[in-house]
């Protein structure tokens, strides 16, 4: 005969597949809670497009820099919650990359082209690069390294649409900066992941958390906040872009 259950504190079963008379959760439901929390970026996805379009761009990246801060959460509690084993039945790599795409990918690329910061054919051709350039780098098997960091630029386009809405440089400078990044996703140059990339992630993640913060008082100061901010966020973003490729050129010893 099987064993027999041994039953819990409470009268509730000893197993991780019921929820416990003490009113705790189980595995199965902490993994689920996950994947519900990464679906909050679909939301945040849309409020975000719903003030772009109405030209509310600060309020948009309000809305971008919550769901990076989702999207920095939800990694780390869904490998503590291992809800591959616990709540398989989503898939939770697909979550990821479909709000991904939109909050990284989509909705700056229309900003950038409505706003009127890449006036005319520029506007055109950059909206045409990031879409496509970023769509074909998110199905690519090969974007992850063995040190969890991203092989080729990682398509964070609501990281740079933020900085040229501070700084606002020439349409020519973004412009030129458009296809360089997209460039370089799709060639071997390391970009480090701030929390799952070891090396150096007792500086990478301080700074990871600098920017966003940079990046939320910009954005709810409209983009006026002033040359400290824009300092910051200046350097924090540079740090984030060339860290993995530093990384490359001073390969970790022993």
């Amino acid at each position: 005969m099987p064993p027999v259950p041994t039953p819990a504190a409470g009268g509730a079963v000893a197993s991780g597949t019921i929820l416990l008379h003490d009113g705790t959760m189980n595995a199965q439901q902490k993994a689920f809670l996950v994947h519900l929390l990464t679906g909050t970026g679909a939301v945040l996805s849309m409020l975000a497009m719903l003030a772009a379009v109405e030209g509310k761009w600060a309020l948009m990246f309000l809305w971008l820099v919550f769901a990076f801060v989702v999207d920095g959460v939800d990694g780390p509690l869904a490998r503590r919650y291992r809800v591959k084993q616990n709540a398989p039945q989503i898939d939770g790599v697909l979550l990821d990359l479909i709000i991904d795409y939109l909050t990284y990918v989509f909705i700056p690329a229309y900003a950038l082209f409505k706003s009127g910061l890449l006036p005319g054919w520029s506007g055109w051709l950059a909206i045409i690069v990031i879409t496509y350039a970023s769509v074909i780098y998110f199905a690519d098997t090969r974007m992850k390294t063995k040190d969890n960091s991203f092989a080729g630029f990682p398509g964070c386009w609501n990281m740079f649409a933020i900085v040229i809405f501070a700084l606002q440089p020439s349409s020519w400078v973004t412009l030129g900066l458009v296809v360089v990044l997209a460039g370089a996703m799709f060639t071997p140059l390391k970009f480090i992941h701030p929390v799952r990339t070891e090396r150096w992630r007792q500086l990478s993640l301080p700074v990871a958390l600098a920017w966003t913060g940079f990046a939320g008082w910009c954005a709810a100061a409209n983009f006026e906040a002033g040359p400290i901010s824009h300092a910051g966020l200046t350097i924090t973003s540079l740090y984030l872009v060339f860290a993995g490729i530093a990384q490359q050129i001073f390969p970790a010893r022993g």
